[in-house]
């Protein structure tokens, strides 16, 4: 799949804006970068991480929706994560640790990326300072959210989980089908429409 040059000058400030709001890199640095992306397309529903496969790539969202999620060997799912516009995603720990995951990656509606290999980023900021110091500060700002995502499932009641999720992405109604947000949350769909209902949104 190729990109038109007004697309691909679009990608690549899109993936600008989201490098400068955790690391500014200079002119040279962030090409270095870009110059990694390739893009790549999904179908609708599918999986592009299987568990017990080791993550070979990062993704940069272009367009479409995505989810991160656990599943055990009764087929019962718990999703994790959502992924869209502007977003980096993949399976993080078993890209880092190049180590099986225990999770999926899959599309929820058709979508394209940008993506390069763990490899190609690995081999950037070895030898490049200000790539790295993205990489650590990308990682601390996921840390912190999976700390505060902890808190919510342990302490906060399905009311307040979901009023914690509007204020993070106010949009995530218009884009996630409800049935992932009330898994996300961790209620039944069926009860999904009455909390909506019973929030001033």
């Amino acid at each position: 799949m190729k990109f038109s040059m007004s697309g691909e000058s679009s990608h690549k400030l899109l993936l600008k804006q989201t490098v400068d709001a955790v690391h500014s890199l200079s002119e040279d640095d962030f090409e270095a970068f870009y110059a990694l992306f390739k893009p790549f397309s999904a179908k609708r529903k599918e999986i592009l991480t299987f568990a017990g496969t080791t993550e070979r790539y990062l993704y940069f969202v272009i367009e479409g929706l995505q989810r991160m999620y656990y599943a055990d060997e009764n087929g019962r799912e718990a999703t994790l994560v959502f992924s869209y516009t502007g977003n980096f995603a993949c399976i993080l720990d078993s890209m880092l640790s190049q180590s099986p995951s225990k999770y999926y990656f899959e599309t929820l509606s058709q979508s394209r990326f940008l993506r390069t290999t763990y490899q190609q980023i690995e081999d950037l900021f070895r030898t490049n300072p200000n790539i790295e110091m993205l990489l650590q500060k990308g990682l601390l700002g996921g840390f912190s959210g999976l700390l505060e995502r902890l808190v919510e499932l342990q302490s906060f009641t399905s009311e307040d989980k979901f009023r914690q999720l509007l204020k993070r992405s106010p949009h995530i109604l218009q884009i996630v089908p409800h049935k992932y947000l009330a898994n996300y949350i961790g209620i039944d769909a069926s009860n999904f429409s009455k909390l909506i209902n019973s929030v001033q949104i």
